[in-house]
């Protein structure tokens, strides 16, 4: 039968083997430790913040988790030098409590920089705060050591594999935090990136969401072996990974593979103004598995990446900006026809969004055709701004077209028939 393990009580050793003088001693110890934390975090932070803005980050990351790390650093040292002398309980304890806040206050703070919904951000602070307190309180009143060893006593064998609960949950965790490591440093990657303005910006987009699925897969090999799990074993995993490319998820990979072949070959960018079957907007996102518009009137259409590659796209801005716009209007027959040209082509030349000093992208009217009801021209107008809407370009000519055409009597027709009624002569 095994012996049970020890409690060792952090506290009864500070209540029971602490005399009066090393604690003044070591409470003193503090104090100064805390001093100096303090004064070394506020250097730093001034020191950092007047070099250059891009030093912004490590501003903020400092302000939040270096007073409790400095601080952590000092006792750690100061634990070192007194242990020579005399027991240092109240320092072995105040070591736990450092180190579970700077996890606590680090954790959060790399969550915060990864994610970006408020109530996702609230519920991990919870559960993060929540799990390392409740561990450092089981580490401090002695427990934690007889859990853990309960935990390693639940085994099983998977081959020629020993696994126990407590390898798994160590396992989960490491893993966890190497994900959250990965994405943080992927963000923090991706700000550097994205500022290289040398760089076209589908290349940087390439280069980061590489960069992210990289450190990723990096951090769960890495995080394995940490806690002595075998990678071969992710053989298994790989096989039955390929067998769902196969049957079930070759749409997802599809879609992902996709996302890099668009963003290498340029061919659509962010700020694009896109027509996909009957959905027209800017191209806001460019994510791995889908491609996002967002149309004129505020909705976002979602549009997987395969069918931008494997059908027709209408881009209005790949190599020019400028796009033209066809009015069409018609006129009465008795109306001034030279006239009512005028009038359309002023019309096009007084709007501000309109192009008018290339000859070849100048407003120009045509004559289309001689129809049953009146005479059909087309006003054909330049622009160079798509993402500013084409309907209410549209509508703000016809209105200043109908004030003009009202003002020069030209009457615009409407369908009509003369009936010619003969008498029955007889």
């Amino acid at each position: 039968m095994t012996r049970p393990v020890p409690l060792e009580n952090l506290l009864s050793q500070l209540l029971n083997q602490t005399h009066q003088n090393e604690l003044g001693w070591q409470l003193i110890a503090l104090v100064a430790c805390g001093l100096m934390a303090w004064g070394i975090t506020h250097w730093l932070c001034r020191r950092l913040g007047a070099i250059q803005d891009g030093w912004k980050f490590g501003v903020e990351g400092l302000k939040r988790i270096g007073l409790p790390l400095v601080g952590l650093l000092l006792v750690l040292m100061t634990r070192a030098v007194l242990s020579v002398w005399e027991p240092v309980h109240v320092l072995n304890l105040v070591v736990p409590l450092l180190a579970a806040l700077v996890l606590v206050r680090m954790l959060v703070y790399m969550l915060r920089y990864v994610m970006r919904t408020n109530e996702a951000i609230q519920t991990w602070e919870r559960v993060i705060a929540w799990t390392i307190w409740v561990g450092l309180a089981l580490y401090i009143s002695g427990v934690l050591p007889r859990i853990m060893r309960t935990l390693d006593s639940v085994s099983f064998d998977a081959g020629n594999r020993h696994f126990s609960l407590l390898l798994l949950i160590e396992a989960v965790v490491v893993m966890v935090l190497a994900v959250i490591g990965a994405l943080w440093l992927a963000q923090f990657i991706e700000a550097r990136l994205m500022r290289v303005s040398r760089l076209d910006l589908n290349l940087r987009l390439a280069l980061v969401k590489a960069t992210r699925t990289l450190l990723i897969t990096l951090g769960v090999l890495f995080a394995l072996p940490a806690v002595g799990i075998d990678i071969t074993v992710l053989s298994v995993f790989g096989g039955a990974l390929g067998v769902g490319l196969g049957l079930g998820l070759q749409k997802i990979a599809s879609n992902y593979v996709s996302g890099f072949i668009i963003l290498l070959d340029r061919s659509i960018r962010p700020g694009d103004m896109l027509t996909v079957g009957t959905g027209y907007g800017e191209v806001s996102q460019i994510n791995t598995r889908y491609t996002l518009l967002k149309a004129l009137d505020g909705t976002e259409i979602i549009i997987p990446n395969e069918t931008l590659i494997t059908s027709t796209v209408i881009n209005h801005s790949l190599s020019k900006r400028d796009i033209r716009l066809a009015i069409p209007i018609q006129i009465s027959y008795e109306s001034d026809l030279e006239r009512a040209m005028l009038i359309l082509k002023t019309a096009a030349l007084n709007h501000a969004r309109v192009l008018r000093n290339d000859s070849k992208e100048a407003p120009n009217v045509l004559i289309k055709n001689f129809g049953d009801n009146g005479i059909d021209l087309e006003l054909g107008v330049w622009i160079t701004d798509p993402e500013g809407g084409q309907a209410n370009l549209r509508s703000e000519l016809y209105m200043e077209i109908w004030k003009n055409f009202r003002s020069e009597g030209i009457e615009i027709p409407y369908p009509r028939r003369d009936i010619h009624i003969i008498k029955d002569v007889t």
